[in-house]
């Protein structure tokens, strides 16, 4: 299976999103977007980093960018957490880690002093051709949003 890499095309997925929307990578070409992987639906950072999106959500609209939210959570949690906190983008569901594996961003880590596998929490914007421009990885959510939208005006 390809894996993403920045200058290169995004590879052919399909995933199953809020709202009933089915995100296929076909589909998302024409306009430029982003991806975001998080860890957990309605967990202290996870929500600050929707929240940052969903209040950045405009300013990326002018732009032209769409964001998607993705994680291993199940669509019901899913529609939960966007309706909790007014989500104004789709959250995709990737429980059989297809799209974490797509993106590289499952990792070993420490959760009390317990080996976890879970999502690093990583960005990725793509261009109108679906080419992959900027990645981060290991993100900090303070200031994270930010930096994305700046790199998203960029694009244009």
């Amino acid at each position: 299976m390809t894996k993403v890499a920045v200058g290169k095309k995004i590879p052919a997925f399909s995933a199953q999103a809020t709202g009933g929307a089915i995100i296929a990578s076909k589909e998302l070409v024409g306009e430029p977007f982003v991806l975001y992987f998080y860890p957990r639906d309605d967990t202290p950072g996870c929500t600050l980093e929707g929240q940052a999106f969903r209040d950045s959500h405009t300013k990326f609209r002018k732009l032209k960018v769409r964001v998607l939210g993705v994680s291993r959570d199940t669509l019901t949690a899913h529609e939960k957490f966007k309706a909790k906190f007014a989500f104004p983008f789709e959250l995709v569901s990737d429980p059989d880690e297809k799209l974490c594996g797509l993106f590289d961003v499952m990792r070993d880590k420490n959760m009390y002093g317990k080996k976890v596998r879970g999502i690093e929490r990583s960005t990725f914007l793509f261009d109108a051709n679906g080419t992959l421009r900027r990645e981060w990885r290991k993100v900090t959510v303070k200031g994270h949003v930010d930096d994305v939208l700046k790199a998203a005006g960029d694009l244009a």
